[in-house]
């Protein structure tokens, strides 16, 4: 079956470990299915495999890709829960979790093998393409506002880097839930964009906020690490899910952190019923996640190097 895969780890130059081209049909282990795919999406976690991270050279070749929709073996169309091992479904219970791509093969092919536990049905309102945008960016950001921010109806949330997966997503759901969006970005299209999203106000990197915030959304790392914290009302609390810029600010704010009592939350991912809360959303309120591209599996290329550069507002989607 055609695949796009990691074929080498480079971790200066990602790229040059991807290789398209035919890989062995997956063959179906006891307690899981097989689901013919349909549309999946591209996330930053397919750049950090190709880097090596959360992966061995021994791994490889390895399929990328964590999100998918698809029609299961008796015709249902599905969505795919991509975090394996979760609960110990299909692997045994002292197997660790881990995310598609990282110990199984990944969903950017015609074909992809999970256990039966990680398919959920797809809501008739969303396409193929709109589905596979939804388990690991928007759900990342789904689990960050509602789960881990803390925040109601009519608080206020900054949103930082407009454009990624996760931080459109958190501007959409975030707008959708009654909440009021702060979103920050480097460019000025990108803003635009994200008050058409439904952000009440925007902002260039770094500037300042008339008025500080219930919680913030952080994807970026290093480069707005100081600025999400001087954000914070006392007691705020960020959340963060990713560090896209770097993992070493250049101040850790710590004195800001303890004097006013703010909270930092690591976030990964979601549940299933975490998940299956999203799809109910998106049905339920009209929500749709922004697609910035759509291409052909055979044209991956494209998109992971659009990725790389940062050019890109919303999801990139690869069909089958």
């Amino acid at each position: 079956m055609f695949a796009a895969y990691a074929a080498r780890i480079d971790r200066d130059q990602p790229l040059n470990g991807l290789e398209l081209g035919e890989r062995p049909a997956p063959e179906v282990r006891p307690g899981w299915t097989t689901v013919n795919v349909r549309a999946a999406s591209l996330n930053h976690h397919d750049l950090w495999t190709l880097r090596g991270v959360g992966i061995t050279e021994e791994s490889l070749p390895m399929i990328l890709g964590c999100d998918a929709a698809g029609v299961d073996a008796d015709g249902n169309e599905v969505v795919l829960h991509s975090v394996i091992g979760q609960t110990g479904h299909g692997v045994g219970a002292r197997e660790k979790p881990s995310i598609l791509t990282e110990r199984y093969q990944g969903t950017f092919a015609e074909q992809v093998t999970v256990p039966a536990w990680n398919v959920l049905p797809k809501p008739k309102e969303l396409s193929f393409a709109e589905a596979a945008c939804l388990p690991t960016a928007w759900l990342t950001a789904y689990r960050m506002l509602f789960t881990n921010a803390g925040v109601r109806p009519g608080d206020s949330v900054l949103v930082q880097g407009a454009g990624g997966g996760v931080a459109t997503a958190a501007i959409v759901l975030g707008a959708a839930a009654g909440l009021r969006i702060f979103a920050t970005s480097r460019d000025e299209a990108k803003r635009e964009r994200a008050l058409k999203l439904g952000a009440e106000a925007v902002f260039a990197t770094g500037e300042r906020l008339p008025q500080r915030v219930d919680a913030v959304i952080e994807t970026v790392g290093a480069a707005t690490w100081s600025h999400s914290v001087k954000s914070l009302k006392p007691g705020g609390t960020l959340v963060i899910s990713g560090a896209t810029s770097g993992f070493t600010p250049k101040s850790g704010e710590l004195n800001r952190i303890f004097f006013l009592e703010l909270k930092i939350v690591g976030s990964t991912m979601g549940s299933k019923e975490e998940l299956t809360g999203l799809l109910s959303f998106c049905a339920a309120k009209g929500i749709r996640p922004v697609i910035d591209s759509t291409l052909p599996l055979d044209r991956a290329r494209e998109g992971f190097t659009k990725m790389a550069e940062g050019e890109l507002f919303g999801k990139i989607v690869l069909t089958v």
